[in-house]
């Protein structure tokens, strides 16, 4: 090989290991940056988890704990790594929506009329308005405006169906329910685990999917999961 090739090759060589190592480091830098959006949107869903808490303050912490029975239950059933991700997301904020009720109505210690549980109803619509123009990897937007479907068409907003509703949403509904039941209101005290569980059982497949129900029974019956 000639002195003047051999350079040439040689040159070569130090310019592909300078684009790798410039390429690595543009990785590395993306990575990092995806891992700071990563915290603060997080920190800005845990912002408005409290948000929604302050004004409802007989729920504090419904959120967070239907989104660790969903979890569980999505564990259950395989769903996937991106599914589980958008669902837990969904799940913390899934009742932001009602920021937009006055707290008087939130905290009422006694049952809504119809004009008063109609507003509470618009909930589901306020937090998809409020998370449609995020750009979250999965459709938590979705989540949340679905998660009071039932799979008889005789939920809100839309009166969806079936595979029409999300399976995300799907479990979120059944969490929401289990979480609900058993936890205090201003209205009523905790009605229990067993109350919940009969509930599941009786609607399994009429209000709430059937695989869904299956995987919160084998949770609480067989596994000793417990609402903390």
């Amino acid at each position: 090989i000639s002195p003047i090739r051999e350079g040439d090759q040689i040159q070569g060589i130090m310019g592909i290991n300078v684009d790798i190592t410039k390429r690595k480091q543009a990785e590395a830098e993306l990575e990092h940056s995806l891992e700071k959006l990563q915290i603060n949107l997080e920190e800005t869903i845990q912002a408005l988890e409290l948000t929604v808490e302050m004004r409802d303050v007989t729920t504090a912490g419904h959120q967070r704990r239907v989104a660790e029975l969903a979890g569980a239950i999505a564990e259950e059933m395989c769903l996937s790594e991106e599914q589980f991700n958008g669902l837990r997301m969904a799940a913390i904020i899934h009742d932001v929506g009602k920021i937009n009720v006055p707290a008087a109505i939130l905290n009422k210690p006694c049952g809504l009329n119809e004009v008063e549980s109609a507003l509470v109803k618009t909930h589901v619509q306020i937090g998809y308005n409020i998370f449609k123009k995020i750009a979250f990897p999965q459709p938590v937007a979705q989540i949340v405006l679905q998660h009071h479907e039932r799979m008889d068409g005789s939920g809100y907003p839309a009166g969806l169906s079936g595979k029409d509703i999300l399976i995300e949403a799907r479990i979120l509904g059944v969490a929401d329910v289990v979480e609900a039941m058993c936890s205090h209101r201003a209205y009523r005290p905790a009605l229990g685990i067993d109350k919940a569980l009969d509930e599941l059982s009786q609607n399994k497949g009429v209000l709430y999917d059937a695989n869904v129900v299956d995987s919160t029974l084998k949770l609480f019956l067989e596994k000793g999961f417990q609402i903390k």
